[in-house]
């Protein structure tokens, strides 16, 4: 993450697991902050709308988990 940011996004499908590897982040989740440094991790629930707030920085895991099991 470069500090600009994501715009809000929203994944009706899957839910979306965070891992914060190093440096800071913040994350808005439908208007509550989550603030999160090295080593957290959080989850997003499917259908939640959701952006990474300007000043987040550093490296940042993402996995995408589907709901169904083909």
């Amino acid at each position: 993450m470069d500090n600009s940011g994501v715009a809000e996004e929203r994944h009706d499908d899957f839910a979306e697991a965070l891992i914060l590897i190093e440096g800071r982040l913040q994350l808005d989740i439908e208007g509550h902050l989550i603030k999160m440094k090295s080593g957290d991790y959080y989850v997003i629930a499917p259908g939640k709308t959701h952006r990474v707030l300007p000043g987040s920085h550093g490296t940042l895991l993402l996995i995408d988990a589907g709901t169904s099991i083909p």
